[in-house]
């Protein structure tokens, strides 16, 4: 118990603060639940009545700590938990040399027809197709005119979540709507190393409060803990009620100590991936850490620095050209002192993202957008397949970013590896053709597309019936032509993307002034193009992410404090096009909103409004100082 802002604060063993004269209210009437993260408390706060006070009133002194005893904590009875599943055994008992030990699925997932009939009957549950659009650069090429270099737009949309809607329009994440969406393993890799001490740790305890809070019956979590050494805290269990308590009481044993082994806690977590007996649709790892590897990267010494990050992932998560195990590892850089660029390249490798988290007190937030995606998996192992549809017509290239892609030998077809999709995700791919001289037509198909994909709930593959075809007019005379505004946007992106990394590159070279003036190029020739000129909120949000970053290339000190980490989070959400958290001083209108999916949005609005009273004023996208101790709440 502490003093804050003139009244008692009562800390909870989970590691939640609130006012004392709030909770002992509540926990009068006979609740013993931490209200934010439902964690079962073993001491409890109570308001004693002081007998020399009127009406049995209890004295409050705002202006220092109760000199009389009218507050006190008062330690409950240990619950009686099944003689098999005692909590000590699962902390303190030896691993096992196989993690195969992992719960078994919940029955309904794994016979989905059970649900066939609900599913249809409720619009709610129903899950749609893909949408595909497609856009030429122009409408019209003169037919005695070639054209190299013609950019058309792929736009992938996935279908919106089959959970339920409540009267805001927000989805639900309730256990309920759990046989309408993917269930999910998530492998939790978490550092314990001596510097996470303190404020670190506790909010990274709340923030695994809320994760666990979220999960479902059918999900499954477990949690790893690394510093010198990695142990396995918590198998893989699922999210029941008797799973949370056993997971927010793994979580809260956590204590900090020692060096920070990320390659030992890496290879823990791929193991228990590839060990598993049982297998949900969705699976993932999220990796945080505050520090550097001084064991694999550079030894404790630091006698044998070397940036071969590779070595830090197990080859079973490693995507090795699709042939992975589809395990994306999410990673997260704690404050200042992370190594971003390992923490960039670990995402990288596996297909995951990677979020800085500059100001402390977000990571919840930070935790909750990631969880709010993997959380509504709609579409897993998409592919879109491309075929010329003339003869004399040849694939340039595919511009995808990180997703892999392939152009056949002679150049006439090619496709572009997705993956998976969270709900009303979008992804935008630029396919550029050489079109060639034709006059023996009015209007000519350029391209074919085709899209497949796995339905993660009734895991059957999902063929589009119809190609979505390329046309354009080739007229003997065209007037001025009109360039595709959603082309235009898209170009605006890629272009950005490049210059980023080639500022990057020059930054990591100590050229500081050439990154500088490489993005400030750019930003001038974005704020030139049609879609700039138009006011398009995309081509506004690139230019003020650009001079961001110039911003935090302004010199040494700010590069290695806070510029790599936020470049290269920026790097990670381009090539993804996926949502990061990152310190970011841009306005509402920030590009990593455009990215964020309204799952990711509403679980990021319930992060931030999960308190008693006022929520304090706290932004995902926001660089912010933090206050020495968490406010209550």
């Amino acid at each position: 118990m502490e003093l804050g802002q003139g009244h008692a604060i009562f800390t909870a063993e989970c590691s939640h603060s609130f006012h004392f004269h709030c909770i002992a209210s509540n926990v009068k009437h006979g609740n013993q639940i931490c209200p934010v993260c439902r964690a079962k408390w073993k001491e409890i706060p109570f308001q004693r009545p002081a007998s020399h006070l009127p009406n049995g009133k209890s004295r409050i002194n705002p202006a220092d700590w109760p000199r009389d005893d009218a507050w006190a904590v008062r330690s409950l009875p240990s619950p009686r938990l099944d003689s098999t599943r005692h909590l000590s055994s699962l902390f303190q008992a030896s691993e096992p040399g196989t993690f195969d030990d992992d719960e078994v699925l919940d029955q309904q997932q794994e016979n989905p027809q059970q649900n066939v009939f609900e599913k249809d009957a409720s619009t709610n549950n129903s899950i749609g197709a893909i949408e595909v659009k497609t856009y030429p650069e122009v409408s019209a090429v003169p037919r005695a005119n070639s054209h190299n270099n013609f950019a058309i737009l792929i736009h992938l949309k996935a279908p919106h979540s089959s959970g339920g809607l409540n009267s805001r329009n927000q989805t639900i994440f309730s256990p309920s709507t759990q046989n309408s969406r993917a269930p999910v393993d998530l492998v939790t890799v978490l550092d314990v190393s001596g510097s996470m001490a303190g404020t670190k740790l506790a909010l990274l305890k709340r923030a695994m409060g809320f994760v666990i809070q979220h999960l479902g019956p059918s999900d499954r979590l477990s949690v790893i803990a690394f510093s010198s050494t990695a142990r396995r805290l918590f198998p893989l269990r699922r999210m029941t009620e008797t799973g949370r308590q056993e997971a927010l009481q793994a979580v809260n044993s956590l204590t900090s100590n020692g060096g920070t082994n990320i390659a030992e806690g890496l290879r823990k977590g791929a193991k228990l991936i590839v060990d598993r007996k049982w297998k949900n649709p969705v699976g993932s790892i999220i990796l945080l850490s505050d520090g550097q590897d001084t064991y694999t990267v550079s030894s404790p010494s630091g006698s044998h620095s070397r940036t071969d990050y590779k070595s830090l992932i197990p080859p079973s998560i490693q995507r090795n050209g699709g042939t992975g195990l589809r395990v994306p590892v999410h990673t997260f850089g704690f404050g200042a002192d992370h190594d971003a660029a390992s923490m960039h390249s670990i995402s990288e490798i596996s297909g995951g993202t990677f979020s800085f988290i500059e100001a402390e007190g977000v990571i919840q937030d930070a935790f909750a957008q990631c969880i709010g995606g993997l959380l509504s998996v709609v579409v897993q192992e998409a592919c879109v397949k491309l075929e010329c549809a003339h003869p004399n017509l040849l694939i340039n290239s595919i511009k995808a970013g990180s997703y892999r892609t392939s152009v056949t030998a002679d150049a006439k077809a090619g496709s572009i590896d997705v993956g998976d999709l969270y709900a009303e995700e979008e992804r935008d791919f630029l396919v550029t053709v050489n079109v060639p001289v034709d006059e023996s037509c009015d209007e000519m198909s350029l391209l074919k597309v085709r899209c497949i994909y796995r339905d993660p709930i009734s895991k059957e593959m999902v063929s589009l019936e119809e190609d979505n075809e390329v046309k354009i007019q080739r007229a003997t005379v065209i007037g001025q032509p009109i360039v595709s505004m959603e082309v235009d946007r898209q170009r605006n992106r890629l272009r950005a993307a490049e210059a980023m990394a080639e500022a990057r590159a020059a930054a990591e070279h100590g050229d500081l002034t050439g990154a500088v003036s490489l993005l400030e190029s750019c930003r001038r020739a974005l704020s030139e193009t049609i879609s700039a000129r138009s006011g398009d909120r995309l081509c506004v949000a690139l230019c003020a992410e650009l001079k961001e970053m110039q911003e935090r290339m302004a010199n040494r000190r700010v590069y290695e404090s806070s510029g790599r980490a936020y470049v290269l989070s920026g790097l990670s959400s381009h090539s993804w096009q996926r949502a990061t958290a990152r310190g970011d001083s841009t306005d509402s209108t920030s590009l990593i909103q455009a990215y964020q999916t309204p799952t990711m949005t509403d679980m990021v609005t319930r992060s931030q409004t999960m308190f008693f009273g006022n929520p304090p004023q706290r932004k995902l996208r926001q660089a912010q100082s933090f206050p020495v101790r968490p406010h209550p709440r």
